[in-house]
């Protein structure tokens, strides 16, 4: 129409939505070559950049075989890493979408919650939880990881597959948390019975007392001055719930592509996938300084990160528990210690060690770690309201049945 005369050239560049110094061009184009001129020139060209079928075949193949599991973006990760392959994230996507690859799980908006502002320095506060799940495969029996993380990072600090969710598994957290980083100042928690005690068993002790004795993780995080916080919600908790779902999606692809199928292979395997982990998901806190706090001078982290039991000893010098006997050579503060109320501990590792006034006066090899139970010891002479409930090692634990 602007050839013809029945449009100006700037009512053109207003219908066209483009400039007027483009439609000036686009009409010397036009008058030269004719409407074909106007199309652009690399149309119908394969781009330089394109991949080549045979790649986009490899693509595919690595997809359905070795990295089955992986989600796009993991994939494309390791296209890169460990084949070499560096193509974009959306590229993968579309060349997985287009062979009939579904995405791993569907996306759904997320619901409206408040958000909790994160600690301003790392070791003010640390999120710990368990996860039950299928780690190693649909085929598989389920089992534990338990993992703790460090609010205003989110830098994984420690995690360890176990059988189940136990005592065991946060003491050995904590343990190794604390030789790794230092105390934190506080622990963000669920209500599970390893961590707060949620039976209806009061001692007189601590009716006078206004509380529950804590329970073995609780003794440990009293003896290490860490206070604990409890979440009424899996939301409260929200930033270690999106670690494992983060470790739901890649951990398990990760440990199926290794052909690791068992605990103990998985815990060495988490050294080095949590150090790659935190790379690329840790952040830097909102202040530089750490909050951590040494561990105090004379204070030993394996006796507090243990189990604690409480015992009275016999008239010949020993002390009986759970079917073990410990015997207790006669030392320098006392030559017997009959009748005494000594601290029976077993250590992470399975050894025993028993304390009289914060004195090492006897210990035992190892045997099994069993988790503890509250229970209600019983006596023949004296009224069972009287007999108090207390840990007691699994082996001879008789749970009190009202």
């Amino acid at each position: 129409m602007v050839l013809e005369g029945r449009l100006s050239l700037r009512e053109a560049s207003d219908r066209m939505q483009v400039s007027y110094r483009h439609a000036k061009r686009l009409k010397g184009v036009a008058a030269r070559d004719g409407p074909a001129g106007l199309v652009h020139g690399n149309t119908g060209r394969k781009p330089a950049n394109a991949i080549g079928m045979e790649l986009r075949q490899k693509i595919v193949q690595l997809s359905r075989t070795e990295y089955a599991l992986f989600n796009d973006t993991h994939f494309t990760e390791k296209l890169a890493t460990v084949e070499g392959i560096r193509i974009g994230r959306e590229t993968a996507r579309r060349i997985r979408r287009e062979a009939g690859i579904l995405p791993k799980r569907r996306r759904r908006p997320p619901r409206h919650r408040s958000r909790r502002a994160r600690r301003p320095q790392e070791g003010m506060m640390v999120l710990w939880d368990g996860s039950v799940h299928p780690w190693f495969g649909q085929g598989h029996s389920p089992c534990c990881l338990v993992a703790a993380i460090d609010d205003a990072t989110s830098r994984c600090l420690a995690a360890r597959f176990f059988p189940f969710e136990s005592s065991e598994a946060y003491l050995w957290v904590l343990h190794q948390m604390v030789r790794d980083y230092g105390i934190p100042l506080s622990i963000y928690q669920d209500r599970h019975s390893a961590l707060k005690r949620n039976d209806p068993h009061w001692t007189l002790e601590e009716q006078l007392r206004g509380r529950q004795d804590p329970t073995q993780v609780g003794w440990a995080l009293e003896e290490l001055g860490i206070e604990p916080l409890y979440a009424l919600s899996p939301q409260a908790k929200g930033r270690i719930e999106r670690l494992f779902g983060t470790l739901q999606d890649r951990l398990i692809a990760e440990l199926k592509r290794a052909g690791i199928t068992d605990i103990e292979e998985a815990n060495l395997f988490l050294e080095g996938f949590l150090e790659a982990h935190n790379r690329q998901f840790g952040r830097a806190s909102e202040k530089p300084q750490k909050a951590w706090r040494p561990v105090p001078r004379g204070m030993d982290i394996d006796r507090a990160c243990s189990f604690r039991y409480e015992a009275t000893v016999g008239n010949d010098n020993t002390v009986r528990l759970g079917g073990i006997t410990i015997d207790i050579p006669p030392g320098p503060w006392r030559a017997s210690y009959a009748k005494a109320r000594v601290e029976v501990r077993q250590f992470l590792d399975g050894s025993w060690r028993i304390y009289y006034q914060a004195k090492k006066i006897g210990q035992h090899e190892a045997t099994h770690l069993r988790e503890p139970i509250r229970a209600l010891k019983r006596s023949k002479t004296k009224a069972k309201a009287a007999s108090p409930y207390s840990w007691v090692y699994a082996a001879s634990a008789s749970p009190y049945s009202p």
